[in-house]
């Protein structure tokens, strides 16, 4: 396992390694907007397994991704003009939405109907995936059902044997406390927010107009 010890000056070096583990099908421990996530090559079958692996999580369970902008989200899903009004008028990094996928079958988008993203406002995270040029898992590193650790070392020891799957981890130092994102679904015509969290149902639906 490979550590690399994150910086405000090393952001870009340290993306460009983890770059390079994803594209070799590896797991990389990162820090992102809310809570340390698992990031592999999201349409990977292969890496994508790890992950389940790691948290121990029932197969099927949906798992998302960070993506540069609308324009990376719309090669894999269906951009609502109410997903653009979202993206538009909060904070990046603090919401996640599900749309209705486009012709993707790998990856998280196997066996399922939808493509969740979020687009990041961590500076690592932005680095990452333009480095990648492509999705990146962002699901919360823990194991399933059990409390998010904030700090690498706590991470490790929860996930137990998961952890020999993390090939690279980016260690930012404990994190603050924060909210996970909201994760909002836009698949039918009347939005629903299926959790609650950085951004209130009010606003959201404020913004939606419902």
């Amino acid at each position: 396992m490979e550590v690399l010890h994150l910086t405000r000056e090393n952001v870009d070096s340290c993306a460009a390694r983890a770059a390079e583990v994803l594209r070799a099908g590896g797991v990389v421990l990162y820090p992102t907007d809310t809570l340390y996530g698992l990031g592999v090559d999201a349409f990977s079958d292969a890496a994508v397994a790890k992950v389940y692996a790691i948290k121990g999580r029932e197969e099927g369970k949906p798992i998302h991704a960070i993506v540069s902008d609308l324009e990376m989200a719309g090669k894999y899903g269906d951009v609502t003009n109410d997903a653009t009004r979202l993206v538009a008028q909060l904070p990046k990094g603090l919401l996640t939405l599900i749309v209705k996928k486009k012709d993707v079958q790998s990856g998280i988008a196997k066996d399922i109907e939808t493509f969740g993203f979020r687009i990041p406002g961590n500076d690592l995270c932005r680095e990452l995936v333009r480095a990648f040029g492509g999705p990146v898992t962002a699901t919360s590193a823990n194991k399933s059902g059990e409390v998010p650790e904030r700090s690498v070392e706590k991470i490790l020891e929860q996930l137990g044997g998961g952890a020999k799957y993390v090939d690279l981890v980016m260690d930012a130092g404990e994190l603050p406390r924060r909210e996970p994102s909201s994760v909002v679904d836009l698949c039918s015509p009347e939005p629903a927010v299926l959790r609650e969290a950085a951004v209130s149902a009010q606003e959201i639906r404020s913004i939606l107009g419902h």
